[in-house]
């Protein structure tokens, strides 16, 4: 029986607040992937990025699913590149249920702002214009990741908590 939620989706879909208040509401550890690969690396994300390139934040990336992949029992918040590298998500798959978020490119821009420098992927000019681009790319490989997808657009964490409970009411999750 597959005892975790893996949360998958592009960054600023609600990954992180979702995850917190599900792992809260279900009486399950939350983890989130990018605060191990930190942890793991010794310095930030966008360090990472810098110093050692994309590359290797993948491969560390993939490393810190494989080791959380394996815990029991656990809400697991995945980075918004984790589809990128397919054994994360066969990983994912042997223990969890994976639930897609979503939102539209406005709202992600909206809600990404905020983060400033915090997301290396969308340092340029044109945020709109990338995060359109790289949702083109992603969403395919999302949506065949996904057991169930929520659009959290308009929904606020307690909907999309609800809604995640709901489908997974009948899977002793």
């Amino acid at each position: 029986m597959k005892t975790n939620i893996a949360l998958i989706g592009f960054m600023g879909t609600g990954k992180t607040s979702v995850g917190r208040a599900l792992a809260a509401k279900s009486n399950k550890e939350f983890i989130r992937t990018d605060d191990l690969i930190v942890e793991v690396a010794g310095k930030s994300i966008p360090e990472i990025f810098e110093q050692n390139g994309e590359s290797r934040f993948r491969e560390l990336e993939i490393d810190v699913v494989r080791k959380v992949s394996d815990r029991k029992g656990v809400v697991i918040d995945c980075g918004g590149g984790v589809v990128l590298n397919r054994i994360n998500i066969d990983n994912l798959k042997r223990n969890s249920r994976i639930i897609l978020l979503t939102a539209s490119p406005q709202v992600i821009l909206e809600r990404t702002s905020k983060d400033g420098e915090k997301r290396p992927l969308l340092n340029t000019p044109d945020r709109l214009e990338r995060i359109r681009q790289l949702l083109s790319f992603r969403e395919p490989l999302y949506k065949k990741s996904a057991d169930f997808e929520i659009d959290t657009s308009n929904l606020n964490v307690d909907q999309v908590v609800d809604k995640i409970l709901e489908f997974l009411k009948d899977d002793n999750v």
